[in-house]
């Protein structure tokens, strides 16, 4: 009977070893999802700062209206954080989709003079009609997300 005892004593230290070391991987988790978390938040941050500095600056006139509409939506598309209830933005990805067409880089380089032109008029017919509703937005954004 005195190897029964020993039995059950050594299962109960295997089961106390194995559930602390489940407690120490439960805990790296937990870690990792804090750590995760705070990086998110840094990001978000960045980001919302990043595009109240590009909305401020189309504003102000230093970045074309088109250029700066795509801009803000592909920074818009990251942000995950709170958005202010009531920002309209979809004035910004009604532009990236009316230009997703049109090549950038070397590729816009390549592109024959006639061609540059045809996507040049099509820029200067947005910006012409959605000039007002791109400034609306870029100072709703000016004034941060949240």
């Amino acid at each position: 009977m005195q190897n029964h005892y020993w039995l059950i004593a050594a299962g109960t230290l295997i089961i106390l070893a194995l559930a602390a070391y489940a407690l120490t991987l439960w805990r790296r988790v937990w870690q990792q999802d804090e750590a995760r978390a705070k990086a998110l938040e840094a990001r978000d941050d960045r980001l919302s700062g990043d595009i109240r500095i590009i909305a401020q600056s189309l504003l102000d006139g230093q970045v074309p209206t088109i250029e700066g509409a795509i801009r803000i939506k592909v920074l818009l598309d990251n942000y995950q954080g709170e958005r202010r209830e009531g920002l309209d933005v979809t004035v910004f990805e009604r532009i990236y989709d009316q230009t997703a067409h049109i090549p950038t880089h070397q590729a816009w380089k390549d592109l024959s003079r006639a061609e540059r032109k045809l996507h040049l008029r099509l820029m200067e017919t947005l910006e012409r009609d959605h000039r007002s509703e791109v400034e609306a937005a870029a100072r709703a954004l000016a004034q941060g997300l949240n």
